[in-house]
């Protein structure tokens, strides 16, 4: 399934500050990075940040909250994002190794606190959670 944009609103720049802790780096992005440090704009999810810079995040319904294949832990920084919807806990709820901190990436839009307000963010995209079946792009 391909990522569905959101693009009804308008994306910030890319200011605020994400670092992607990979426990597969070479599923996610064919390299041996396991650490990647990248930017986003506000209202962008975590999810098309990371797609948008070669990372991927496995995303069976596109994005739209409808599966739990892009789940992630978000080790810090929640303050700058949107808190969790019921619908996205309920689909966390259904995903394997749940945590406290455990979010959907696509669900996860970012918000801009200001300059020096900002806070990096950091997500570990779990090993394990990868899509058994995946559908190429044609």
């Amino acid at each position: 399934m391909h990522l569905k944009r959101d693009d009804s609103h308008q994306h910030g720049p890319d200011v605020i500050p994400i670092t992607f802790l990979l426990e597969d780096p070479e599923g996610l992005t064919g390299t041996t990075q396991k650490e990647w440090h990248v930017k986003g704009g506000e209202h962008e999810s975590l999810l098309e940040v990371a797609i948008d810079n070669g990372i991927n995040i496995e995303h069976a319904c596109g994005g739209v909250c409808a599966c739990s294949t892009c789940h992630i832990y978000v080790e810090q920084g929640a303050s700058q994002m949107n808190p969790a919807s019921e619908d996205e806990e309920d689909r966390v709820e259904e995903a394997p190794g749940i945590k406290r901190t455990s979010r959907l990436a696509c669900q996860c839009e970012l918000k801009d606190l200001g300059e020096g307000k900002r806070v990096p963010i950091v997500v570990r995209v779990p090993s394990w959670n990868r899509n058994a079946v995946k559908e190429i792009p044609h």
